[in-house]
């Protein structure tokens, strides 16, 4: 995929709109009243072939009658004209263009032959084309003034930008936005994105001197993988990095069909995009509220530099909420130094509360206010402050706002000490003038604390997950490539897609992942002198292409202490199975070495259609669908990624130790690592699992008890158990 260069087409210097029109209530009209309202900085040329002018402007038959270059295109035609009008900017030498028009691939049909034309089009001419079906994009930059879409006004100058693949989402948010007081330094709506995505967009953001913070509504990503080693350079890598805050739509929708592992039963699209974004530093919220509570506070704070919150507040009830937020949100109630409690006693009424959260009662005005805010900004225990002011009827939100602005601004004059600050004045109508002047001074303010304490601990997860982390790389291991091959080779021949335990176990320990004793048998007599040679006690388990859930099926006996007990078991496998399936579709009984006891984890791959490989990792055992804990990554796997997948899930507690011996996560890391470099180097692998593997105490290791592989593009080869 060729990159765009969008430079020319978000700050032009000449615009043509064709199909500008002079009937109210059109598009045609809204644009271009758009593009003299905002008072843009360059040249219109509004094309109609039947109009002398529009707004007092001269009108044009059609582009190539202009003789001026023309820097962006805005159509607003039928859709069928489309790729005519394109032929022409194209003969024009027009760098990009915008298809605001709709009757694409979203309405099906001749729709998406049409997207295919204009895509070709536009890419046979290097055209940077954004759309078809979008609202057009705005450039607030005072050197340019570009509104070029038909939203009903002009946002404030901001250094938000803000990307979304739906256009009615947009005209939503800026009347939203206008009414928080939040600007923007560019707003685009991508529709189709036929030629022009998310990534193009990003290029263009990343090192935009107007933008700070990049906001993001998608549905589908083109390019996971380059999306997130773009993401990855914006949000942590780059010299100025900036925050990506996203939401995905489709998070109820229900993910891939069930398959016959139990990975392919639990790897949704969904995860997947929550594990991209994971591994791309992006910042996933659930509704637009949250998007811009967010993107207020990183854009007008300085990030947190712990989890230790101070809580300034003349009601109890509201800071008592404010504490149950940030404690839930992962952040620390920060625990004054007996200085900062001596200074808030001597400034306070006996009635107040000194301790964190700090209550200056209902009946304070400014001063008690500057007294407790400059006392606890400047405790070493604290990281960051919310001031919450519920307006009572001797209270001046006015002169309390300007306390808390000053305070913010004192604390920025100090290099290296500044800590975010962040307001909940309670109300609309009543804490209105306070609002005024805290968003005047860039203090994110916030109609109830929970949304305050919701944002800082997204600042704080920013700072210590993603700018904080140890950059590491993937590790590549030593392994032999020779065996997988030739046991996915010899499935191929057979006509098969699935790889029983024993082919399984075959391929892990050729990447060096741990395994038991074992070995297959088709008699009795033969399992009993296998067992014997392993030592007792041992499992048996069924082998056969044909059955995956083989503890649903009867065929698998634990815990086998002696000969007598294995003859017995060796016979009630081979009975249950082959009545489920014929004898000529089992291969024999797989005798095991028996574990002991451990932590029991799960290891999965799942190759994504979109994103490619997607490892897994969680609670292991028979209820792993049932518990659903579970983590996702990308493969290739980083190695600090390795253990961010196993911090991230439940068993984690439990492998560190809870109320017992801490178990070997080292060896849980590296096993991690190599299933990613695995799944990695055979593509052929379609789904994998490992379940359990049982991890011993720390310095002790791990086993593999149990595994299965599906490989890809094998037709009705699916096993029926």
């Amino acid at each position: 995929m060729s990159i765009l260069d969008l430079s020319r087409v978000l700050s032009p210097r000449s615009v043509a709109i064709i199909g500008a029109s002079r009937k109210e209530g059109s598009v045609g009209e809204a644009i271009f009243k758009n593009l003299l309202g905002a008072d843009f900085q360059g040249v219109l040329y509004p094309v109609n072939p039947k109009a002398v002018s529009i707004g007092g402007v001269r009108c044009y038959v059609s582009i190539t009658e202009i003789k001026d270059p023309i820097d962006l295109a805005i159509l607003i035609v039928p859709a069928p004209t489309v790729p005519d009008v394109l032929r022409e900017c194209a003969r024009k030498g027009v760098p990009g263009v915008v298809v605001v028009s709709a009757g694409f691939k979203e309405v099906g049909g001749q729709g998406i032959e049409l997207e295919r034309q204009v895509r070709e089009i536009a890419r046979e001419n290097n055209i940077a084309l954004i759309g078809p079906n979008c609202l057009g994009f705005i450039n607030t930059d005072p050197k340019v003034r570009l509104n070029a879409s038909f939203a009903q006004r002009m946002p404030r100058k901001g250094n938000i930008a803000f990307v979304s693949q739906s256009g009615a989402l947009c005209t939503a948010v800026l009347d939203f936005a206008r009414g928080k007081g939040i600007g923007f330094s560019k707003f685009i709506s991508m529709g189709n994105k036929a030629v022009a995505n998310e990534l193009d967009f990003l290029r263009a953001l990343q090192d935009d001197p107007m933008t700070d913070v990049i906001l993001m509504y998608v549905e589908d990503i083109v390019d996971g993988r380059e999306f997130m080693d773009l993401s990855r350079h914006i949000t942590g890598d780059a010299a100025k990095p900036k925050p990506i805050i996203a939401i995905k739509s489709g998070r109820t929708t229900q993910g891939a069909k069930a398959s016959s592992s139990h990975t392919g039963s639990l790897a949704g699209s969904d995860d997947v995009y929550d594990a991209l974004f994971l591994q791309s530093g992006v910042l996933r919220v659930e509704t637009v509220e949250e998007l811009f509570d967010c993107a207020v506070a990183f854009s007008q704070q300085p990030l947190p530099r712990g989890n230790r919150v101070a809580i300034v507040t003349n009601a109890g009830g509201p800071g008592i909420m404010a504490t149950d937020a940030a404690i839930r949100h992962g952040l620390d109630l920060a625990t004054l130094t007996p200085e900062t409690e001596a200074q808030l006693s001597r400034d306070l009424p006996p009635t107040a509360n000194i301790h964190n959260p700090v209550d200056v009662i209902g009946d304070a005005r400014h001063d008690r206010y500057e007294s407790a805010i400059s006392a606890v900004i400047k405790d070493p225990n604290v990281d960051a402050v919310i001031v919450i002011l519920t307006p009572q009827a001797m209270t001046n939100v006015r002169e309390i706002g300007q306390v808390v602005a000053n305070a913010a601004a004192d604390m920025k004059k100090i290099p290296g000490a500044a800590k975010p600050i962040l307001a909940s004045f309670m109300g609309i109508v009543d804490v209105s003038a306070g609002v005024e002047i805290l968003e005047a001074a860039g203090i994110p303010h916030f109609v109830f604390p929970e949304g305050a304490a919701r944002a800082l601990s997204q600042m704080y997860a920013y700072r210590k997950d993603w700018l904080d982390r140890p950059r590491t790389e993937v590790t590549k291991y030593k392994v032999d490539k020779a065996p997988v091959r030739r046991v996915i080779d010899h499935a191929r021949a057979d006509n098969r897609n699935y790889l029983p335990q024993i082919e399984a176990m075959e391929v892990f320990a050729a990447y060096g992942l741990p395994t038991l004793k074992s070995r297959m048998t088709k008699t009795e007599d033969e399992a009993a002198a296998i067992a014997k040679e392993f030592g007792y006690p041992v499992v048996l388990k069924i082998a056969s292409p044909a059955i995956v859930h083989k503890l649903d099926a009867g065929g698998v006996i634990l815990d086998i202490k002696n000969e007598a007990e294995l003859r017995r078991a060796f016979q009630k496998i081979m009975d249950a199975c082959t009545a489920l399936v014929g004898k000529e579709k089992i291969w024999g009984i797989d005798v095991q070495q028996m574990s002991t006891k451990g932590v029991e984890v799960f290891l999965g791959a799942k190759r994504d259609p979109k994103f490619g490989p997607v490892l897994l990792f969680g609670l292991g055992g028979t209820f792993v669908e049932v518990l659903r804990d579970v983590s996702f990554r990308l493969a290739p796997i980083r190695e600090w990624s390795t253990r961010a997948i196993i911090e991230s899930s439940k068993v984690a507690k439990i492998l560190h130790g809870y109320r017992g011996q801490p178990a070997d996560i080292d060896k849980v890391a590296e096993c991690i690592g190599r299933l990613s470099q695995l799944v990695v180097d055979f593509p052929e692998i379609a789904e994998l699992d490992i379940n359990p593997l049982s991890v011993y105490a720390a310095g002790k290791g791990a086993a593999a008890l149990d595994g299965r592989i599906v490989l890809s593009d094998q037709p009705e080869s699916k096993p029926q158990v």
